[in-house]
């Protein structure tokens, strides 16, 4: 379970709560209202090296592991310049976020957004951005496994 928004969240629980709502509009405000939640990024972060390469919007990601921890927990601060961006980066800080390397490797992302049917709901440009960001932290992980 990742604690973020300051609470914890849990890919399931993005499922379930979409779930639950019977238009894509009404979808589409929780995602923004997800993102609105993520923490900001510090300026300092928002730096050429941490932008994810093939996303329409500007997107920033900084990897660090818990300290002390001795199974390699990443963590990752992500941001966004665009709001409904923010939103799908914090369904995917969801999977993602407060795991080791192994189990972001071992997660079935694809399932995952078919299981909320996202990348139907998205232009092709956002959804390529969004595939670029899940392949950065994949390498990541696997780097670091």
């Amino acid at each position: 379970m990742a604690k973020q928004f300051g609470v914890d969240i849990t890919s399931d629980d993005i499922v379930d709560t979409l779930a639950f709502f019977d238009s894509w509009d009404d979808r589409y405000k929780y995602i923004i209202d997800l993102g609105r939640e993520l923490p900001p990024m510090a300026d300092e972060h928002k730096v050429d090296d941490n932008l994810i390469r093939g996303c329409q919007s500007q997107v920033w990601l900084v990897t660090r592991e818990e300290q002390g921890s001795q199974d390699g927990i990443l963590y990752f601060d992500v941001d966004s310049d665009a709001f409904i961006v923010k939103g799908l980066l914090a369904i995917v800080m969801a999977a993602y976020n407060g795991k080791t390397a192994d189990e972001i490797l071992a997660f079935d992302i694809q399932a995952y957004f078919e299981s909320i049917d996202l990348m139907r709901h998205l232009s092709p440009t956002r959804g390529s951005g969004l595939q670029a960001m899940v392949a950065r932290i994949q390498q990541i992980a696997s780097q670091a496994a």
